[in-house]
């Protein structure tokens, strides 16, 4: 029995944490795992994503100059292709003295041989390869297949890196050779081999640096992109779940993949700080209520107690002397009627008196403590005058300033005799009163905690929609918009969207830093909600980019007006650091037609109305409209095209001979770029020029343009045809990039035989000091400048006093009408007469007929050019002009 006894409390202590009031601690125990399991597993995946985004940051480099070394390597080679063309049987020396102004010092490459009918005959350089002559492609196994691949194909094929005949491993280009064969079909002549080292590409694309922190290996032999061999690194790479990037070369693509020196880190160096924090979170909230749901057990069984009592008080009544006896209760009695008091010496115990002590009323009433003293004897009166029960509970003072909280229990009876008496008991509840409190206190603190932790998390959503520069919605709030979880077009009406990106905010972050650019957000985030109303939306969704939405129904003329005010607004300069900063605004606006169409489709529509806005000249708005949207995607389209045709090399470049006036002699060719489009045929530059420009590739049209006109001006040369000078128009963005003349220093320019043209309406102002800088630098590499379009832009005589071009062209729309009106022939008569006393010679555009070049020579014109004497034309079509001098025919 005693053994059972014994085991009892164990027992009983297990069953009680399993009571409900427990609960909400296992359920917060529960919770604060999940939550640190997720935490850890975000971590984790955080992390990954940046050492992947920090791989992709230094392999961009090497895979964009691995594809520009070998592209730019093969460029070098096509004019050698194009003179092979024209001359299938020239000879060894020939070939060196052609292919030797294709080497340079920056370049890769390590020889070119030539293999009429696949086999090598012509090689440079010479010296160092003389085991490639008389290599038969079709005997060789190594390089048979890519080379009857080449033939196959009718064009590039890039093989390699393989081993050299010569020694050594390089990267083989192949260029199909084709002669003309009578009418439309060509003759294969054989291939041209570009050899280019790979050491030195390795090299110059950064693979070998050693302050490179991936390991890299690279795929595609051959230009077999995901298909071919790995031929650079070790397959380790490949099997650790690397980066991959293409590398797009002519005839191929290789594929490069990197992981990070030592591989992938699983664990992220904060995993034990966000451990520690998750940790230290979780005691936070568990133990709290740990300790809350132990007193909330111990006060209900406080008060089962209580109400137990109470039932059995009749039962008990005979047993209450032994059970006061051995109790800490104290008992007293009052005689109403003669005021006789009586205490048990547990009593005076209580209330701090000596044994045997006399006890009277001031006793009790002395001690009571003056903020109870009051209360409790208005308590005891009423008991008295009532005849009720008597409770209360009060604080005694004792001696050392201690405090003792004491509960009174009492009732009036008769006693023998008639007499009214009240008897009833005290006894210490001191400690059920501080425990109480602490009672009360934990479950303030609790009660605290929670709050904290709904503020936190209102703070947290908070944060998450908002962004905290400007404190507008971000991206992630306008999604919830874009699906209206938060709003829709039947309760709010039809919405407009107007999507905003600032002008000029770039130059601003260059130039004063990016805490101006900061200023300058949170004055545009001003602007908009000052011309917004409290139902509207208006988010900042990307670095420059802003969101309206307006529920008005859809109305333009409101719209309008809005985007207006905002435009204005945005205009006035805003002063940072006693600087003025001004910006610009474009706005594209859309409106939803129906209550059906998704607000996605809106915001794209809007999108479109930006890019509407931006072509059109920058702080404006434009409205949606299906026209607009049809404009778009066709103007895509033609960029889409372009930068196809950069790739094929479809842009090529037509001559229009230029002829002295008196001797009827060419005097020299203008280079104008034409677009060979695979379906549409030869496109002049007004079906191209504006989209390339707004894709900013006019700059390398312009590039290759020269490039081909330098070609051919080495190629007419070497046919014994006289060509004085080749003009290259330039456009004005090229004109102010900077590395301008570093990509000139590094091309074979013949002095005085090349000309820059340069619009007149570019705007040389003096304060553009790259332009102006450019200018004269071209000058000292020995080309001339001239102004093309004279009299239709901004040129003045002190802009060509401060330029000093060698020759102008009067624009052909001075010169078509000056068969017919005398005061445009006076005026290209005065243009001339300005050249002529500035030392300009003076070319017209325009001479369509006889007449116009008679009358220009009168007026002592220096140069035409036009359709009277000779259209733009193929190199191949000029030289063959040139040669039978069929302008003299006209």
């Amino acid at each position: 029995m005693f053994s059972a006894l014994s085991r009892l409390p164990a027992k009983f202590t297990i069953f009680r944490f399993l009571r409900p009031n427990y609960l909400p601690t296992y359920v917060a125990l529960i919770v604060v795992i999940s939550a640190g399991i997720f935490a850890e597993q975000q971590n984790r995946a955080v992390y990954a994503a940046k050492m992947r985004a920090s791989v992709v940051a230094e392999l961009n480099p090497i895979r964009s100059k691995l594809e520009a070394n070998i592209n730019g390597d093969i460029q070098l080679v096509r004019g050698l292709i194009a003179a092979i063309a024209t001359e299938p049987g020239m000879n060894q020396k020939r070939f060196s003295d052609l292919a030797r102004n294709i080497f340079n010092e920056r370049s890769r490459l390590r020889s070119i041989a030539a293999a009429p009918d696949l086999i090598v005959s012509l090689v440079y350089p010479l010296n160092g390869n003389e085991k490639v002559l008389g290599l038969n492609y079709r005997n060789n196994k190594e390089q048979r297949a890519a080379a009857l691949r080449v033939r196959e194909l009718g064009k590039l094929v890039l093989a390699g890196p393989l081993k050299l005949v010569q020694g050594g491993t390089g990267l083989v280009g192949r260029f199909p050779v084709s002669l003309p064969n009578g009418g439309d079909s060509n003759r294969f002549w054989g291939v041209v081999s570009a050899v280019i080292d790979v050491e030195r590409l390795y090299q110059d694309s950064g693979l070998l640096s050693p302050i490179l922190d991936i390991d890299v290996a690279i795929s595609g032999l051959d230009g077999l992109g995901e298909e071919g061999a790995l031929f650079y690194g070790d397959n380790r790479v490949k099997s650790a779940d690397p980066v991959e990037v293409s590398v797009f070369l002519p005839g191929g693509a290789w594929v490069i993949s990197a992981v990070p020196k030592g591989g992938w880190i699983d664990t992220p160096p904060n995993a034990w700080m966000i451990r520690s924090i998750i940790l230290l979170g979780g005691l936070f909230i568990v133990i709290p209520m740990f300790v809350s749901g132990r007193l909330i057990g111990e006060r209900k069984r406080n008060i089962q107690v209580l109400e137990h009592n109470k039932d059995q008080l009749q039962e008990l009544s005979h047993r209450l002397k032994i059970a006061l006896d051995a109790s800490q209760i104290g008992i007293w009695e009052l005689d109403v009627s003669s005021g006789k008091l009586l205490w048990d010496e547990r009593m005076k115990e209580l209330y701090g008196l000596r044994k045997g002590a006399s006890e009277v009323y001031e006793n009790w009433r002395d001690a009571l403590h003056p903020e109870d003293l009051e209360r409790a004897e208005q308590e005891f009166s009423n008991a008295l005058l009532h005849g009720g029960s008597y409770i209360s509970q009060f604080r005694i003072r004792l001696s050392r300033n201690r405090t003792r909280h004491i509960r009174a229990v009492g009732s009036k009876y008769i006693g023998a005799g008639g007499l009214e008496k009240i008897v009833g008991v005290n006894w210490d509840v001191t400690a059920d009163v501080e425990k109480n409190e602490s009672l009360e206190a934990a479950r303030g603190q609790a009660e605290a905690h929670s709050t904290e932790l709904e503020a936190a998390r209102h703070r947290m959503e908070f944060n998450a929609l908002h962004d905290p520069l400007t404190a507008l919605p971000n991206r992630r709030y306008l999604d919830e918009i874009l699906a209206e979880k938060r709003t829709s077009a039947a309760t709010h009406g039809l919405a407009s969207i107007f999507h905003m990106d600032l002008d000029r905010f770039k130059e601003i972050n260059d130039t004063l830093g990016h805490a101006a650019g900061d200023e300058i957000l949170r004055h545009a985030a001003q602007i908009l909600r000052a011309n917004t109303g409290e139902s509207d939306f208006v988010g900042r969704i990307g670095g420059d980019e802003f969101v309206i939405i307006s529920r008005n129904g859809g109305v333009a003329e409101d719209d309008a007006a809005r985007a207006q005010r905002i435009i204005d607004a945005m205009s006035v300069p805003v002063k940072y650091k006693e600087q003025e900063c001004r910006i610009g605004v474009s706005i594209g606006i859309a409106h939803q037609t129906g209550p059906e169409e998704e607000l996605t489709q809106v915001l794209v529509n809007a999108d479109i109305a930006l890019y509407e806005a931006k072509r059109r000249g920058r702080n404006r708005h434009e409205v949606f409209t299906h026209s607009l949207k049809t404009a778009v995607f066709k103007t895509k389209q033609t960029a889409d095209e372009i930068l196809r045709g950069l790739e094929q090399n479809e842009f090529i470049a037509h001559f229009q001979p230029q002829f002295c006036p008196v001797t009827l002699n060419i005097i020299g060719v203008e280079a104008l770029a034409r677009w060979d489009h695979p379906t549409k045929g030869l496109l002049a530059p007004d079906a191209f020029l504006k989209t390339a420009e707004d894709i900013n590739v006019l700059a390398e049209i312009d590039q290759r343009i020269l490039e081909q006109a330098l070609f051919q001006s080495i190629r007419w040369e070497a046919m014994g045809i006289d060509i004085p000078k080749v003009s290259v128009n330039i456009s004005y963005h090229r004109l102010h990039d900077e590395k301008l003349m570093d990509r000139l220093s590094r091309m074979v320019i013949p002095k005085g035989k090349v000309s820059f043209e340069l619009l007149e309406s570019i705007s040389f102002d003096e304060s553009d000091m790259t332009v102006l800088s450019n200018v004269e630098q071209i000058k000292s590499l020995g080309i001339d400048i001239e102004i093309d379009d004279f009299g239709t832009g901004y040129a003045s005589i002190v802009s060509l006093l401060k330029l000093t071009p060698r020759r102008l062209k009067i624009d052909r729309q001075l010169v078509i009408p000056i068969l017919t009106s005398a005061k445009q022939r006076q005026l290209v008569a005065s243009i001339i007469d300005i050249g002529i006393s500035l030392g300009i010679d003076v070319i017209a555009e325009g001479v369509e007929t006889m007449e116009h070049a008679r009358i220009l020579k009168e007026l002592g014109c220096h140069g035409l050019q036009g359709y009277a004497f000779a259209r733009p034309m193929s190199a191949t079509d000029l030289a063959n002009f040139v040669r039978e001098r069929r302008w003299l025919a006209a």
